[in-house]
């Protein structure tokens, strides 16, 4: 199947061929013919499946003819990296079609936002806080609203969003359609879904399973070797782009700045950094300045980096969808993907929740050479240099 067969505007099907895609991803041919026919979605689906162009092709389509100049469809995303990533796809697929899109949200003075929706757009993809400030200020008026997404879900409830998302379908109860596109399906958002999505297409791209592409491991460890580990797992690693997953910021941060000393080019993503060292650290994770990344869950939601060769849980994260929410970070644009565990004795539990949510065992390795019984120190201030990327055997 080919993008031509949607029959979408030549404006579009040049910008998509110049963007090089070529074939749509499975969710996208589920639920492109949808979205245009106008119906609800609720689509499931792990990050990397090509969501963002699932929705946004079919919306810049139907939103070419018509008025100009009036908030005609709205995006709701949970972080202010995926709302600015959305509006950049949107704001490129949409080239040619006079189309004006902005994104809306907090962390940064709202005047330069104010002014672009004084001018008129037609898109808007806002973070939830900032949209209700503008929403009751009548800065933005939704009165003409086609079409509402809400991307990611899940994580917008994680975050504590729901309240705030409930307010906002007040302001645009008249709203034609709507579309909801998750990577898991806690029971609250099951609820959301339940009261605003009428007759809904239902879309289930395979999203409690890691993608094919992906290559995975668990590397059992005790706590206090897990950075040693780390670097003795980079040492014999061929990597370009690695994403490493910690549990909390003050870890991330920490990991960063160890990473740095011993020579590595690492940056962090974490709760503490003002909105512009945020896009600083992403711009540069993709542009390949950097090529570590230590991230939290939250920070991590919305970054969208199609080349990611690695991904290293530095902590197990807790559940099943948010192991396989992680991992599809890497093995991307039918790309394959490497995604390294560590697990110590405190997650075997979860280890056989999340093999059993996944419907088989997970292949345990080892680093040939490292000393897995080693006391642990009384300061973690040392740490192995990097010398050289000399390969080590891993077993």
């Amino acid at each position: 199947m080919s993008f031509t067969e949607f029959n979408l505007s030549s404006g579009i099907m040049s910008q998509i061929e110049a963007m090089g895609y070529e074939t749509p991803t499975p969710i996208q041919k589920m639920a492109i013919p949808a979205v245009m026919q106008g119906k609800d979605v609720l689509g499931l689906a792990q990050t990397g499946t090509g969501k963002t162009a699932a929705f946004a092709l079919p919306i810049l389509q139907r939103l070419s003819s018509g008025m100009r100049g009036q908030i005609r469809a709205l995006i709701i995303a949970p972080t202010r990296e995926l709302a600015e990533q959305i509006n950049d796809s949107v704001t490129a697929l949409g080239k040619r079609t006079g189309l004006k899109s902005t994104a809306v949200y907090g962390g940064v003075s709202a005047g330069k936002q104010v002014a672009a929706l004084k001018r008129g757009v037609d898109i808007v993809v806002a973070c939830p806080g900032r949209l209700l400030d503008h929403l009751e200020n009548r800065v933005i008026n939704l009165s003409r609203l086609e079409t509402l997404v809400l991307d990611e879900a899940d994580h917008m409830f994680d975050m504590g969003f729901l309240p705030n998302i409930r307010k906002i379908l007040k302001h645009a109860c008249m709203r034609k359609q709507t579309l909801l596109f998750s990577a898991t399906m806690p029971k609250d958002i099951q609820k959301l879904a339940d009261d605003i999505l009428k007759n809904p297409c239902h879309i289930d791209i395979d999203h409690t399973e890691p993608l094919e592409t992906i290559e995975h491991a668990l590397f059992p460890v005790a706590q206090h070797l897990k950075t040693e580990l780390l670097f003795e797992l980079l040492k014999s690693t061929d990597a370009r782009s690695i994403l490493i997953f910690t549990r909390t910021k003050h870890r991330a941060k920490a990991l960063d700045q160890k990473l740095q000393r011993n020579g590595y080019r690492a940056t962090s993503l974490q709760g503490n950094l003002s909105q512009n060292k945020r896009q600083e650290a992403i711009d540069g994770f993709r542009n390949g300045t950097f090529q570590i990344m230590v991230a939290t869950d939250i920070a991590a939601r919305g970054i969208d980096v199609s080349l990611i060769s690695h991904v290293i849980n530095y902590d197990m994260p807790d559940t099943p969808d948010a192991y396989t929410h992680r991992i599809g970070r890497t093995g991307r644009a039918e790309c394959s993907g490497d995604a390294f565990t560590f697990v110590t004795s405190e997650d075997a539990g979860t280890v056989q929740v999340i093999e059993r949510k996944i419907g088989g065992k997970i292949k345990r390795r080892t680093i040939e050479g490292f000393n897995y019984n080693a006391p642990q120190k009384t300061n973690d201030r040392e740490q192995p240099s990097r010398r050289s990327f000399q390969k080590r055997k891993v077993s």
